[in-house]
């Protein structure tokens, strides 16, 4: 009997097969299958990284591949080790996995060895004998308690819930991690324009003092006006005062730099390319939109979508009866010597079922709720894709436009530079005073300022581009989607 009565849960557990989980296809991407065309979307002439073909997308690239300066890779190896919020982000993944085994666990029974001693002493007068009497009972045993059958799926849909919102916390991680990367790279290409800009300031700094000392030269001569002086004064303190910002914008790099490390990055691990070099590779945009589906956030949203849809299967099952049972087995005597002799066995088998009958409405509420849950699921799907299809789309057509801006501002820059050297001549040659190379030294300050602006976010916007394509799966760890 003691070897049926612990057979009992194991037959429940094969019984128990049914699912009220309703069935639930991906929905439909809310968005074009193609990205957008016009003047906006010409693709780059620039090259592929060099283990990438056409034929690759960019969740396919390792971000080694896209992040080429080895000092780059070198910081964000740091901060993938160091960051905080990416440590939070695992910590949920880890806190969320063991919820999915303690739900789990609710499937099977939890046995449970016992052993306890009861001793009671009745006073005098409270026998048939008239004396104190103590008595002594010892017991052993092993059972489980409350265990629910689960006949209709609900703890089953409950574990599913649970299972999916790992996973669902897993691809947050992931999410959470390529934006790192990118925050990193981004980060630190801010501080390699900065540097530039700072030595372009110093530098125009030094030929600007240079000018005051010739425009000085000029006034105590009778070469030039007062106007003239003061003019040349302004140019100088306007270097002077975008060598303070350039300063400070360097340093406050460098902190946001540290923070998102998680620890002050090495002096040999700053930059010391220049925007010249080769720091971000092309991405590959893929032909489609159908990438999008494979970002993290979009996953994450998916696997949401599935956790509320488990739950409305426990909601439909909490409308049908429900069966507990608690069984023990054991053995009992009033003497520990004699607790495993033959006849000391017993056993206790507790059976109940649980009839819904009137709930006032709080079942079908529960269940309404579930319903609007995955309902709103759905939209923040649909919601997060939408969203993916705009970063993606609003990159490509920066990315599509910075060469050529980044070309006009170029020659732009060297047309101020000739006008500049081609005023200097006439003023050296005694034709002008000093206001035209003025005038053409701030403009073409100016106009490098502006081109060092560009060039950074030119290469920001790759960067920006690979992550919004959800690049650098292959290197981060993958789950896989299985039923548990």
């Amino acid at each position: 009997m003691r070897r049926s009565v612990l057979a009992l849960p194991l037959a429940a557990v094969l019984l128990s097969g049914c699912s009220l989980i309703p069935d639930i296809a991906r929905p439909a991407a809310p968005v074009p299958a193609a990205w957008p065309e016009g003047p906006a979307y010409r693709r780059p002439p620039a090259a592929l990284p060099a283990s990438a073909n056409p034929a690759v997308e960019a969740d396919a690239i390792g971000w080694r591949d896209v992040l080429r300066d080895p000092q780059l890779q070198r910081v964000v190896e740091l901060a993938l080790a160091n960051n905080r919020d990416l440590r939070t982000a695992a910590l949920n993944v880890a806190q969320a996995e063991a919820q999915y085994r303690v739900q789990r666990g609710g499937l099977f029974p939890q046995l449970g060895a016992t052993g306890a001693l009861s001793a009671q002493r009745s006073p005098s007068g409270f026998t048939p004998g008239g004396g104190a009497v103590t008595s002594r009972v010892w017991s052993g045993g092993i059972g489980f308690t409350s265990y629910e059958i689960d006949l209709f799926g609900r703890v089953r849909s409950l574990s599913q819930q649970s299972f999916q919102q790992y996973l669902g916390y897993d691809e947050t991680r992931r999410a959470s991690q390529i934006s790192l990367i990118a925050q990193v790279a981004n980060a630190w290409l801010a501080l390699v324009g900065d540097r530039e800009l700072l030595a372009l300031t110093e530098q125009t700094l030094v030929n600007q003092q240079e000018a005051l000392r010739l425009t000085q030269a000029g006034l105590d001569g009778g070469n030039a006006t007062a106007l003239a002086l003061r003019q040349a004064q302004t140019s100088v303190e306007t270097a002077r005062a975008s060598l303070a910002q350039y300063t400070r914008q360097q340093a406050q790099d460098l902190n946001a730099l540290n923070l998102l490390v998680g620890t002050p990055v090495p002096a040999e691990l700053l930059p010391t390319a220049s925007l010249d070099s080769a720091l971000v590779a092309e991405v590959p945009s893929g032909v489609d939109s159908a990438i999008l589906i494979r970002r993290p956030d979009v996953l994450a949203a998916e696997h949401n979508l599935l956790a509320a849809n488990a739950n409305v299967g426990a909601a439909r099952a909490a409308f049908f009866p429900s069966i507990t049972l608690t069984a023990n087995g054991g053995t009992a005597s009033t003497s520990f010597n004699r607790l495993f002799a033959p006849g000391t066995g017993n056993w206790s088998f507790a059976p109940q079922i649980n009839v819904p009958i009137f709930s006032a409405g709080v079942l079908q509420g529960s269940l309404d709720v579930a319903k609007v849950q995955t309902q709103l699921q759905v939209v923040e799907y649909e919601r997060t894709i939408q969203t993916a299809f705009r970063e993606v789309a609003d990159v490509l057509a920066a990315r599509g436009t910075y060469d050529t801006q980044i070309a006009a501002q170029t020659a732009l820059a060297g047309a101020y530079a000739d006008a500049f050297r081609l005023s200097m001549l006439r003023f050296r040659s005694g034709l002008d005073n000093y206001q035209a190379p003025l005038d053409s030294q701030r403009q073409l300050f100016t106009a490098q300022q502006e081109l060092i602006a560009l060039r950074v976010q030119r290469l920001q916007t790759l960067v920006t581009l690979y992550k919004a394509l959800g690049g650098g799966w292959s290197e981060t760890t993958r789950l896989t989607a299985a039923n548990p």
